[in-house]
């Protein structure tokens, strides 16, 4: 089911369920800096304990500063400590460019779209 997004000056952030349980797709568009990284964080924090995974799926989003990718880098590592994981998918230049040059990119798990990330998903652990 999809949840309507939190629209804040120019960042747009989408809530949809991922294929399996578990799994939840927030779907960026606009621009993530300092005055829009709001919505993200709030919608990051609301998710990420028992091993839920997080895919980003940034295909629209235009631009991200420093701060747009510390968000990321934090909930990441808190996924982490829950034993979950966030994956990023559909970086654009510019935001694949800072991807890169940060080395953001060989910390987080990058996808070419959404979709390649969710046929990805980890199987189910054993009881």
């Amino acid at each position: 089911m999809d949840r309507p997004g939190d629209v804040t000056g120019r960042l747009d952030v989408r809530e949809q369920s991922g294929r399996s349980p578990g799994t939840v797709v927030l779907a960026l568009s606009g621009e993530l800096d300092h005055d829009t990284a709001g919505p993200l964080r709030d919608a990051l924090a609301a998710h990420g304990t028992d091993g839920e995974r997080i895919v980003v799926d940034c295909s629209g989003l235009g631009f991200c500063d420093s701060t747009g990718l510390n968000v990321l880098l934090r909930a990441r590592l808190r996924l982490t400590r829950n034993g979950g994981r966030l994956d990023i998918a559909g970086l654009r230049p510019p935001v694949d460019r800072m991807f890169e040059i940060t080395g953001a990119r060989s910390v987080f798990r990058v996808y070419e779209t959404a979709a390649s990330a969710l046929a990805d998903a980890p199987a189910p652990e054993e009881s």
